[in-house]
């Protein structure tokens, strides 16, 4: 149906959509694009080792989307990832998921990237 006035009936809508994540993919840290590469590849032939691995940068100071809880619990959430990761690998399950964990470590160090470098980023 045309608008009389000749306008389109979707003219000046802006959408903003706004992923809610839970506690443990919130819990994803920050991390510079060559260390989340490293993660993605060990998560890849070693479901849970890369998730591992980046909970140590935690400790490091990589920033992540729980600014309001404290660094330990952090860590301790992002081993909690690692170990659902090794537990459920037997079943083919945990090591889709560790893969994903690790593609969701590349994208957030290229966000990041972005950010940094003030570049506006349609992902």
């Amino acid at each position: 149906a045309a608008d009389p006035r000749g306008a389109s009936s979707s003219s000046g809508v802006v959408v903003q959509v706004r992923e809610k994540k839970g506690p443990l993919r919130a819990a994803i840290p920050y991390m510079p694009f060559p260390v989340a590469v490293i993660c993605l590849f060990l998560n890849t032939f070693v479901p849970g080792l890369g998730t591992f691995v980046s909970a140590f940068t935690v400790l490091c100071g990589a920033r992540t989307d729980l600014p309001d809880r404290h660094v330990c619990c952090v860590f301790w959430l992002n081993i909690a990832a690692a170990l659902i990761q090794v537990l459920t690998a037997i079943v083919m399950v945990g090591w889709v998921m560790s893969i994903f964990w690790g593609m969701d470590m590349v994208i957030l160090a290229i966000s990041q990237g972005y950010k940094e470098q003030g570049i506006p980023q349609q992902l």
